[in-house]
């Protein structure tokens, strides 16, 4: 199928739906210039061992060898802006077609693009907890500590280590958070899968959910995936190019219905 007609049937599929979900990883925001973990020479796991730097044995043993490694993506995630890939997703909630974005990321950029029902399943840099009290405390208040000035925040009350609630290797998924995306994916009737490379388990298990409840799976990613094989569509296409592509269509075929 050439990429014009995968755009097309993509487009049907979407302004046919009544319940529309879609799953994103870290391919969305590349075009944003956030790295992904896994790509040649550029993903954040080339120059770093997660077990040793984001695992959460590791933060517990060495919290500044984490700090320092978030550090520049930190920085990153702050200067980055919504790309096109993210800005068409929100159109098709305004839409009244997507009804929820499941999300492996953690740099916020769906909400700051317009989405309003984002699931965070691997945690969110808007809040911190401090590992030995429990006291919650405002991303806000941790970040300037962490890139500007290159500590290790500390809690204000014990003076214990705070950690970000992102979750980290050999951490569980948010239980509320999974248990909502488990949901969606069983109810929907399309799911876009957008920029994951779905090796991240439980999150890579939401399509093939999708998919044994009959729902449609559009895959929108520059590399294959497990994925290719079940999808009813497989658009191997720049994001933040295709989506946009699609989404457009999207509205002009509601508009012609």
């Amino acid at each position: 199928m050439s990429l014009d007609d995968a755009i097309e049937r993509a487009a049907e599929y979407l302004a046919a739906s009544q319940h529309a979900v879609a799953l994103t990883g870290a391919g969305i925001s590349t075009p944003s210039g956030i790295p992904d973990f896994r790509s040649p020479l550029t993903g954040l796991w080339e120059h770093a061992d997660p077990l040793e730097v984001a695992s959460i044995d590791a933060f517990h043993r060495n919290p500044r060898a984490f700090y320092d490694w978030i550090r520049p993506l930190a920085r990153r995630m702050a200067e980055a802006r919504p790309n096109p890939a993210h800005v068409a997703l929100a159109e098709l909630e305004r839409m009244g077609i997507l009804k929820a974005v499941c999300t492996q990321n953690i740099d916020e950029l769906h909400y700051r693009a317009g989405s309003t029902r984002v699931l965070e399943l691997h945690g969110s840099t808007r809040q911190a907890t401090c590992t030995r009290c429990g006291k919650r405390i405002p991303g806000a208040d941790l970040w300037p500590h962490v890139v500007e000035q290159g500590l290790v925040p500390q809690c204000p009350c014990c003076e214990g280590v705070v950690k970000p609630d992102v979750v980290l290797y050999g951490e569980l998924l948010p239980e509320g958070v999974l248990m909502e995306a488990q949901l969606e994916a069983g109810r929907c009737d399309v799911m876009l899968v957008v920029g994951s490379s779905l090796e991240v388990y439980p999150a890579a298990e939401l399509p093939f959910t999708a998919k044994r409840h009959g729902a449609r799976v559009i895959s929108v990613d520059y590399q294959p995936t497990a994925l290719d094989a079940r999808a009813d569509v497989v658009i191997r296409s720049d994001v933040a190019a295709a989506l946009p592509r699609i989404v457009g269509r999207v509205s002009e075929l509601r508009r012609m219905a």
